[in-house]
Formats: C-alpha cells, structure tokens, sequence
C-alpha cells in the first residue's frame, strides 16, 4: 500500500477516487483546493499525488511547481479535462509525472498509480522479503515460512512500509507521519503498541526480532534480525 494523496474540487470524483483506492489498501488523505493541498504536503509525507488541473483558488500547476521547488520528489498523476498536447507538455513541464484526462475510469486511474509506484525508487515490486517472511502487496497476503499471518489493516501497513524500507531508520513520529492517515489521532505510543503487536505475530522465539529498535530514536527492519 502506498499513502496517497487526493486534491480534487468535484465531491463526487474525489470520493470515486479514494473509495477505489481505499479498496486497493491504499492510506488517502484528500484537499478540494490549493491551499489544502499546500498545507497537506507541507506537513506530511506522501507516495504519489493525484491532483485536479482547476481548483476553486488555482490550479494543480502550482501545487505540483511548489511541490518540486522544495524537493519533493514523489510522482504526481494530473486529471484535467484539457486534452491538447499543448496542455499536457505544460503540466509534464511542471513536474507532472503522468497525466489523464477526465472522463477517466477508476481501473486506469489504478493501473497508473501501479505502475509509478513501480517506478518510484523506494518501491520494489510487488512481492517483498525480509528474512523469513514474504509480503504479495497484490494479494496483501503475508506468509512466514510459507505460513499465512492474519494482520490487521494498521498492521498490514506499517509492516509494508518497514519492509519496502529496510535497513532505514525510523522514529516513531516519522511513522505517523508515513502510514498512518493524516487526520488519525495516533500517537507516538500507539506505533509501539503496533510494533509490539507486529513482533508477536512475526517474530521466531528465541531469535533477534527483525524489527530492531535504536533506543531514543525509533526503529528499523533488518533481513538478519540482528
């Protein structure tokens, strides 16, 4: 799963948007102009972007512009019913990664944000491994020596995201603001909690846990559990 955000004016394809991505285990945080979405990259870490070309107080250009000035590097998917080349140059000049036009249907909206996330440096593929354990991100099925393990939505994401992130450094907080949606009353307590939950279910007694914590900074995946 990846954590995505939507900045789209129209309730209705917004919630078409992040019903469907939802569907496919994916954390959605969602703005309806400029100043929300500014705000929302500012403040939190997102995989890729999903923005409209019109909004009430601008454009997506701007955000996707501002986005790229201050380093920001996640892909970033354009929607405007614009379809002349011209306009698509200008938003992949921008810094746009991709771009559809509207009417679009849900399942390549999908199938694109696949494929960049493929692309995405941080992202491996759809079948992770970590010592003993395989993750099939397609399926969101977790087997550890070949044996299936139950996790819970919350668990099933942190885990992804450790394990696409293996060998990096991680406190608490930066989880939250990684996995966790953004309006989510989560606290740094509560990733321990999930970190423990996840250690009970993962690990093997009497070996070092894969998840290793660094005492008074946060916590880390490590192939070797050492």
């Amino acid at each position: 799963m990846a954590k995505i955000l939507i900045v789209e004016d129209d309730l209705a394809t917004a919630t078409l948007i992040r019903d469907y991505l939802k569907h496919e285990q994916h954390t959605v945080d969602e703005g309806h102009n400029v100043s929300e979405a500014l705000e929302f990259i500012k403040s939190y870490q997102y995989d890729l972007i999903v923005l409209d070309w019109l909004l009430p107080d601008g454009t997506g250009i701007e955000i996707v512009k501002a986005y790229r000035d201050a380093r920001g590097l996640s892909p970033v998917i354009m929607l405007t019913g614009k379809g002349q080349v011209s306009d698509k140059e200008t938003g992949l000049d921008a810094g746009a990664d991709d771009y559809l036009t509207k009417p679009f249907d849900a399942r390549e909206l999908a199938a694109r944000i696949r494929a960049l996330l493929r692309r995405n440096p941080l992202g491996q593929g759809n079948v992770l491994r970590c010592g003993n354990l395989t993750l099939d991100t397609r399926k969101a099925i977790l087997t550890k020596d070949g044996s299936e393990i139950q996790l819970l939505p919350t668990e099933y994401a942190l885990l992804e995201f450790l394990m696409r992130n293996q060998e990096r450094l991680y406190s608490p907080d930066a989880l939250l603001l990684h996995v966790w949606k953004s309006n989510s009353e989560a606290t740094e307590n509560g990733v321990r909690t999930y970190i423990a939950r996840l250690r009970q279910k993962i690990d093997t007694k009497g070996q070092p846990s894969l998840i290793k914590t660094v005492h008074g900074i946060g916590y880390k995946m490590e192939p070797s559990g050492k």
